[in-house]
């Protein structure tokens, strides 16, 4: 018997692992994943996922939609479809789209399986190991998990109360380039930033197109929470004033239903070809029931009035949120006070290390994600991203009190251990 047959027989854990590609050495489990199982006991808080509040989405409503695709196109919604998805959703995208400035034709858009299969598909086709992805600091952690798993090098660009800083990137472009490595691309969340909830003002939107120009590196224009802004619209979209230097991904999962999974990117014509063959190669086509479902729900349903009703009620736990960080937290604590989307960034002492206190926050009956998870690096030990989209301004309120106590009680045995002994 071969030797390797051998050890496959006897069970040798290792037996797979040794032929793994090499860049399967980047595939690991976030820090947000591996919170799920305790933050998803009903006794804990959680401030951690983001995940989307459906108690706004009139459920019968949605139960109807589901009713009458099938009784009157269920051949077609249960049956394969388009690799670059269904002709009447993408034009409907466009119109969604031409929200935040953009002028697009539908055959240029490209479905997908949530925004996060466009981002992997982008990434499958630029990247080469050893690239350079430019992201803000700090940045989506799915996005850093892609860029990982396809061996790109993250360089992290500063990040302020608005957003990306421009003079931040020349300087990170041109410190890359002194080392002779390439930069593919420039990846941003403009619109109330994954994770700091922070809007890029629009003329910082332009300035950075336009270094993005002189130094000829595309952007890749992430937009989940564009149109989820609650006092105010957030700026036209980066890929309105750049048609041919953006890619721009959208979703629906903040906006109707993250369990549908339909994305989209919008990609300048001599992209589309290579991106539909990628997505082909990966999933042969998008769902068309899901497609068809959102399909019917932006033709016959008020969707627009139905957003607004999200703005609300993710306002309202805004503020419970940052009106229970005012309360409770310590001042030595700082925090960004979002204007739209899911999320607040909560920078602590630099002594304070957010993911070793996380088992005293469980304990507390709280879950928040600690700041290293939106690094490339595992720098941000001292910041945490809390979120308010899911629980109620009840829970919110409990839970920033109970996680304040172990913040002040971290800052204390810190300070404690550095006093001198009299």
């Amino acid at each position: 018997m071969p030797n390797s047959t051998a050890r496959y027989q006897s069970g040798d854990p290792q037996y797979l692992e040794k032929r793994f590609a090499s860049r399967a050495a980047g595939m690991q489990a976030s820090e947000i994943r591996s919170l799920f199982a305790v933050a998803s006991r009903p006794e804990i808080v959680s401030l951690a996922g983001g995940m989307p509040n459906l108690s706004a989405l009139p459920m019968e409503m949605m139960a109807s939609v589901l009713n009458e695709l099938i009784l009157t196109n269920g051949a077609e919604a249960l049956q394969y479809g388009s690799g670059q998805g269904h002709p009447k959703l993408r034009e409907q995208i466009c119109e969604v789209m031409a929200l935040e400035g953009i002028r697009a034709n539908p055959d240029d858009v490209i479905v997908t399986t949530g925004s996060q299969q466009a981002l992997d598909l982008i990434s499958r086709i630029f990247i080469d190991p050893g690239d350079v992805v430019v992201v803000e600091a700090p940045s989506y952690v799915g996005a850093l998990g892609t860029f990982r798993q396809y061996e790109a090098q993250v360089v992290h660009v500063e990040l302020d109360s608005q957003g990306l800083v421009p003079e931040a990137l020349r300087q990170a472009i041109s410190s890359v380039r002194a080392t002779g490595h390439k930069i593919k691309f420039l990846y941003l969340i403009p619109n109330y930033q994954n994770p700091t909830g922070v809007l890029l003002p629009a003329d910082r939107r332009t300035e950075i197109l336009e270094i993005c120009r002189e130094e000829q590196i595309f952007v890749v224009e992430d937009n989940p929470y564009g149109l989820l802004g609650f006092d105010r619209p957030s700026p036209n979209a980066m890929r309105a004033e750049d048609t041919e230097n953006v890619i721009y991904l959208g979703s629906f999962s903040k906006t109707i239903a993250a369990g549908l999974r339909v994305g989209w990117a919008l990609v300048p014509p001599s992209l589309k070809e290579k991106l539909v063959v990628a997505s082909e190669s990966s999933i042969l086509c998008p769902s068309n029931f899901t497609q068809l479902t959102i399909s019917s729900y932006l033709a016959d349903q008020p969707w627009r009035n139905q957003i607004a009703s999200f703005c609300e009620l993710y306002k309202v736990r805004r503020d419970a949120m940052l009106e229970s960080l005012e309360e409770f937290f310590p001042p030595a604590a700082v925090w960004t006070r979002p204007g739209g989307g899911f999320y607040v960034w909560v920078n602590l002492p630099p002594e304070i290390d957010t993911k070793l206190m996380m088992p005293k926050a469980i304990v507390a009956k709280v879950a928040y994600v600690p700041g290293t998870a939106f690094y490339a690096d595992g720098f941000g030990s001292w910041a945490m991203r809390l979120s308010y989209c899911h629980p109620t301004p009840e829970r919110i309120r409990e839970g920033v009190k109970a996680l304040s106590g172990v913040v002040k009680e971290e800052m204390s045995r810190r300070s404690s251990a550095f006093e001198l002994p009299k």
